[in-house]
């Protein structure tokens, strides 16, 4: 369990540079191209590191086309991340998008689990989101 929590920190440090280096990218060649490179780099390190692993086998064949929408997604992920990464800021962009994680990940367990989140997932987001709202009113007056 302390190795999951210590890898989730570290990919947690990784999307934060990921961010920044992408929000670079995104105002010298604007967000979509700052995308396209993002994943044609990403594409080319996991062929490698695929291939090296021994890939394809038979079973990732078999999957319906939907599990593959997670990419897709990834897509979407970073481009508009290197769109609103520049005009926000890192706090501002980083904390709303956590936000928005966290809030579809209550809504997936609440789907998945058929029985409404418990009180302290409720307000771990409510404290998210007022943090959010403190960091912004932060900025206002000063």
């Amino acid at each position: 369990m302390m190795l999951c929590i210590v890898l989730a920190l570290i990919n947690g440090i990784a999307i934060g540079m990921s961010r920044a280096l992408n929000g670079q990218l995104s105002t010298h060649a604007g967000p979509f191209r700052a995308s396209q490179w993002n994943h044609v780099v990403g594409f080319l390190f996991l062929s490698l590191m695929l291939l090296m692993m021994g890939w394809p086998r038979a079973s990732d064949l078999s999957l319906p086309v939907s599990a593959y929408l997670g990419g897709v997604f990834g897509a979407l992920f970073v481009a508009i991340n290197s769109f609103v990464f520049i005009r926000l800021g890192a706090t501002r962009a980083a904390l709303l998008v956590i936000g928005g994680q966290m809030l579809s990940a209550v809504l997936i367990d609440w789907q998945h689990q058929q029985q409404a989140p418990g009180i302290l997932r409720c307000a771990g987001l409510a404290v998210l989101l007022l943090g959010m709202y403190l960091s912004r009113a932060s900025r206002k007056s000063n």
